[in-house]
């Protein structure tokens, strides 16, 4: 999951630097912050944000010109619904910002995509975005929490998209394994796309189960595998399960003679952080 803060977020700071000027503006560029919501994981342990006012005023200039309220789908008062809607039923705020969600969109759109599999529904944002990418979509969420999976029904149901979505229940490589064998069977056609967003240390498993129903030239993309630069970082990645998870997805990935990917790495009012895209090999 993507974290996401507005300017009016209480700061949980650890340090703020002050690094230029802009005339009389003066911008607060980094800040530290302390996660208050735990990472899910084998050992849970705090998370840290990044975030830097410039990335910010990016983020809410660009998005408030092409996405502009009252001409676009989904809506931003429908997405609003869902923000708030989640963080009153007391869900963690870490859904994807809402221009990474517009890119889920717009890539979905661009390959034109009939079927999606996402895994991690959280509270729906990202899944509305994706099930508004055009009218011939259909998405297939998996979260393993009742509550979030709740939620999500009731922000999708909002949004007008629940007849495009179909909700599992369970954990996650249990529910693709499922998936993987109702394909294989002919059960089910495969997937165009698939976005996973859920917890770091499958991250591998839910790409390998993911390759045994994707078509070729589908799109895989794995979110938050840069966090904050510790992608790099071997010594992290032996106390924190999450950063191992994504140390393992990238370097699988590059041996797979199946898949081809990228990582992408992204700054914003969200965090420093970044996604793994990636493309399903043809058979020949």
């Amino acid at each position: 999951m993507i974290y996401c803060y507005s300017r009016s977020r209480k700061s949980y700071g650890s340090y703020q630097q002050r690094i230029f000027h802009a005339g009389q503006r003066e911008f607060s560029t980094t800040r530290i912050m302390a996660n208050p919501n735990t990472v899910l994981g084998a050992n849970p342990q705090p998370q840290q944000y990044e975030t830097d006012l410039r990335w910010e005023m990016v983020d809410e200039y660009s998005f408030s010109h092409l996405h502009p309220a009252g001409s676009t789908h989904p809506s931003n008062e429908v997405l609003t619904y869902a923000l708030d809607n989640s963080k009153k039923e007391g869900l963690p705020n870490i859904a994807v910002s809402p221009s990474q969600g517009k890119y889920l969109m717009l890539q979905a759109r661009m390959i034109r995509a009939e079927r999606i599999l996402e895994v991690g529904t959280l509270g729906g944002y990202s899944t509305i975005w994706l099930a508004s990418a055009w009218k011939g979509v259909r998405v297939t969420t998996v979260e393993i929490n009742p509550h979030h999976q709740s939620v999500a029904q009731t922000n999708l149901a909002q949004a007008g998209v629940s007849n495009k979505v179909e909700s599992l229940l369970g954990p996650g490589v249990e529910v693709l394994t499922k998936l993987a064998g109702e394909v294989k069977a002919g059960k089910r056609k495969k997937y165009d796309m698939v976005f996973i967003d859920a917890d770091k240390i499958n991250n591998w498993n839910y790409v390998n189960l993911a390759l045994d129903m994707t078509r070729p030239g589908a799109c895989i993309i794995v979110d938050n595998v840069v966090r904050r630069g510790l992608l790099a970082d071997a010594e992290a990645a032996k106390t924190n399960p999450n950063v191992e998870g994504s140390r393992r997805v990238v370097e699988n990935v590059g041996k797979d003679p199946r898949i081809d990917g990228v990582v992408i790495q992204l700054v914003g009012g969200k965090n420093y952080d970044g996604f793994l895209v990636a493309t399903v090999n043809n058979d020949e």
